[in-house]
């Protein structure tokens, strides 16, 4: 992703920054700015959905714009999402495969993004909830989100999208860990986030006593090296008890049924089992 601040331009933003209208011509002549369509420019290092959004003259939207925002995105739509407003008109060919959302909202200059809780409630309308709790979270985490925000999102969601406004929390450490904790609330199960276990250290989901739940996702434990430290916190959790779970990307997005059977299974197991102490 490219800085959206930064990768589109009107003619009118960049006369008023202060270049001249023969500064433009020799910019986009050197191919430092390129034109999307009449009064429209990207900069060089404009991303490819920035280049959507300009020749569509509209403005970042959904998981583009969340993409855009450095926030979780789970889902593998990647199609530009570009907002428009009533009183806009389309200028991409028809057929482009972009995603237009044409919710009401203030005008705004081409290429900038709509507002984090407008960005949210696209998500929800079009991905669902799962999406919007993942992303909802790491817009806390990030601080990107405040109270009136949220008060806002409560206004204009749906019964399930005011649910995940009540579960979300500031603590969650990756998209797949809410989307676990997401996914596990219907089983009326005890579970606590980012706990710091003695022999183990802080870990993703804490289910009832003695289950430890850890998301991997690819960046923190890839590689030889992460993996024996992962042995190592399994095995001490196992010293003192406990029973750790692991799951990817995969198994927690694709394989739920899964997952869900695993955790389910092990927590019967538990439950039948002394407790052993050391």
């Amino acid at each position: 992703m490219c800085d959206a601040s930064q990768a589109v331009f009107t003619t009118g933003a960049l006369l008023r920054s202060g270049l001249s209208r023969s500064q433009l011509r020799q910019h986009i002549s050197a191919g430092t700015f390129h034109r999307c369509r009449r009064g429209v420019y990207t900069t060089v290092g404009a991303c490819d959905a920035a280049r959507d959004i300009g020749a569509h003259g509209g403005r970042f939207a959904c998981v583009t714009a969340a993409r855009h925002l450095g926030l979780w995105v789970l889902t593998d739509d990647a199609r530009t999402h570009v907002w428009l407003c009533d009183g806009q008109r389309t200028y991409h060919p028809w057929g482009c495969g972009c995603v237009e959302h044409w919710d009401d909202g203030p005008l705004g200059r081409a290429g900038t993004s709509a507002s984090v809780p407008r960005v949210l409630l696209q998500i929800q309308r079009c991905h669902g909830v799962e999406e919007f709790f993942v992303v909802l979270e790491s817009a806390l985490r990030l601080g990107l989100i405040d109270d009136d925000g949220r008060r806002w999102l409560h206004e204009r969601v749906d019964a399930a999208g005011r649910e995940a406004l009540a579960l979300a929390r500031h603590d969650a450490d990756s998209g797949l860990e809410s989307l676990l904790r997401w996914r596990l609330r219907r089983l009326d199960l005890r579970v606590q986030t980012q706990r710091t276990v003695v022999g183990v250290g802080r870990v993703d989901l804490l289910v009832g006593d003695r289950l430890l739940i850890e998301a991997d996702g690819v960046d923190n434990h890839d590689g030889p090296s992460h993996r024996h430290k992962d042995l190592v916190r399994d095995a001490n959790a196992a010293a003192w008890g406990l029973v750790t779970l692991r799951f990817d990307y995969a198994l927690i997005v694709h394989d739920w049924d899964l997952v869900e059977a695993a955790i389910v299974g092990m927590l019967a197991t538990l439950a039948q089992a002394p407790r052993v102490t050391i």
